[in-house]
């Protein structure tokens, strides 16, 4: 323990002596870190906190899903800082007086770019951060930002909602043109080529249609040539007269519809038809009618003799109905065969026609798709700008105004000093140690027996005269001078700094 308080005894003496050394170099280390410090600019931090929250009356069919709201919001935290924004910053702000060229106005935005921060904290509340040369600039700059949010995204929506329409009702103008040469174009090619020709549509299509009705036509044929031969059959096996009372063999027309209208009346009861089914019910209608015909109307023949069988009169005239309707199905069948061989004569005979018509009918249509298209987007935007009109599309809010800064968030000049003097101090400390560490001296009697292996037989001590001793004291009072000079500088610096802040402020 006493070698340490030995050798710090030592230590102590060494610097001590060699004070002034020390006192230079902590002078030299303070006024230049002191200077590079005073050479830093200072840097002033204004925030400023907004809300904002994208609103609509329109559903998320018609408007955006809540998907785009959100990114709208990424969107306009984005574009917040674009070039064209910032540019508008330093023109609207003291940042205007440093503008001179264009390069000078480059340098502005980039360096802005760096300095402003747009940071969301939560959702739909965002913060800006904005760091100047001085209080006054940065609050500038951070509600310049602000008025330019205002502006772009409050008021700019309407502007684009109207230069959208705008656009729109050109391009749906153009279209329309389009469409109408299109329309006109089409019924020329009609009238010039497919105008004497069945069906509608382009030549292949109207083939198409033709051999589809053939084919229904050919079906419904066999089906009625088969009910024909059918009823034939029954006919072939039923008599025509049946004996017992009746109407007489030689009864006149009238008493013979009214015989067929009675056998076809039960002919539908067989079927199983009810009263109130809409054929029993025009029979009865027809029976009824026949039957006040049929007593006014004489007999022609004696009252003896087979009568007319009911049965047989309702197939033969199920069998006429039958020969009326095969007769008008080939009838169909021979227009229909007509229409095609119409039709393969004229594609056989003008084969570009099929391919003219076929791109004229894609052109229109693909037209006509945009129109109907653009016409929708139109609406839309239409029905946008009309509830933008009644609501705004954002709610918009300042939470935080933009503050004024009363100290440089950097450089911390204070706690600077203070380093640089504390660096300056042990500079000083240390280069007089080092140098007192470098000298070949001995201070004690044991350290220079420890160095030659020899005893030391004696010591003298200094002899100090009244002259030196007056030397020595005045000394050091100029040392204690310069170290209190050192300590005012330091307090200077402190105060001008504290000064400064408060001119800033």
């Amino acid at each position: 323990m006493n070698g340490m308080y030995d050798e710090a005894r030592l230590a102590l003496h060494a610097i001590w002596t060699r004070r002034w050394l020390a006192l230079a170099v902590a002078w030299g280390v303070c006024v230049l870190g002191w200077f590079l410090v005073a050479q830093m600019p200072s840097k002033y931090e204004s925030h400023a906190r907004v809300f904002v929250q994208v609103q609509s009356l329109l559903p998320a069919t018609l408007d955006a899903p809540p998907v785009a709201g959100q990114r709208d919001v990424d969107t306009i935290r984005q574009t917040l800082t674009s070039a064209v924004n910032l540019e508008k910053v330093v023109r609207g702000t003291d940042l205007a007086n440093t503008v001179a060229s264009d390069r000078d106005l480059a340098d502005r935005i980039a360096a802005l770019a760096l300095n402003i921060k747009v940071v969301s904290t939560q959702d739909n509340l965002f913060e800006i951060t904005t760091t100047a040369s001085s209080p006054k600039l940065a609050r500038q700059i951070t509600q310049k930002l602000i008025d330019i949010f205002v502006e772009q995204n409050l008021a700019g929506d309407r502007k684009t909602n109207t230069a959208s329409l705008a656009f729109l009702n050109k391009q749906l103008d153009g279209l329309q043109q389009q469409l109408q040469d299109a329309e006109a174009k089409r019924a020329d090619f009609m009238n010039r080529y497919l105008g004497s020709l069945p069906g509608t549509g382009s030549v292949a299509d109207r083939i198409g249609a033709a051999r589809a009705q053939m084919a229904q036509v050919d079906g419904d044929l066999a089906a009625a040539q088969s009910g024909l031969a059918a009823v034939q059959g029954q006919m072939a096996g039923t008599p025509a007269s049946v004996a017992g009372a009746g109407v007489p063999a030689g009864a006149g027309p009238a008493r013979a519809r009214l015989a067929a209208i009675q056998g076809q009346l039960a002919d539908a009861r067989a079927r199983g038809y009810t009263e109130n089914h809409p054929d029993v019910v025009a029979l009865k209608s027809q029976l009824a009618a026949a039957t006040a015909a049929a007593r006014s109307e004489p007999l022609s023949g004696g009252a003896g003799g087979a009568n007319a069988n009911p049965l047989y009169l309702s197939l033969r005239s199920m069998a006429a109905d039958k020969q009326a309707s095969v007769a008008a199905l080939k009838m169909r069948h021979a227009q229909l065969q007509g229409d095609l061989d119409q039709l393969n004569a004229k594609l056989a005979g003008d084969p570009q026609v099929a391919a003219e018509q076929g791109q004229i009918d894609r052109d229109y249509q693909v037209l006509k798709d945009q129109y109907d298209q653009l016409l929708a987007q139109r609406q839309q935007t239409a029905l946008r700008g009309q509830a933008q009109t009644q609501t705004d599309d954002m709610k918009f809010r300042i939470i935080d105004p933009p503050t004024a800064p009363r100290t440089p968030a950097a450089p911390n000049r204070m706690l600077l000093l203070a380093g640089v003097l504390i660096a300056g101090l042990a500079a000083g400390i240390g280069a007089a140690f080092a140098t007192g560490q470098l000298r070949a001296t001995f201070p004690t009697r044991q350290r220079l027996e420890r160095a030659t292996g020899m005893p030391v037989l004696g010591s003298i001590g200094e002899v100090v005269t009244k002259a030196q001793v007056d030397g020595r004291a005045r000394q050091t009072k100029f040392f204690l001078g310069g170290a209190a000079a050192l300590a005012a500088a330091f307090v200077l610096l402190l105060g001008v700094e504290l000064l400064q802040r408060g001119m800033a402020a």
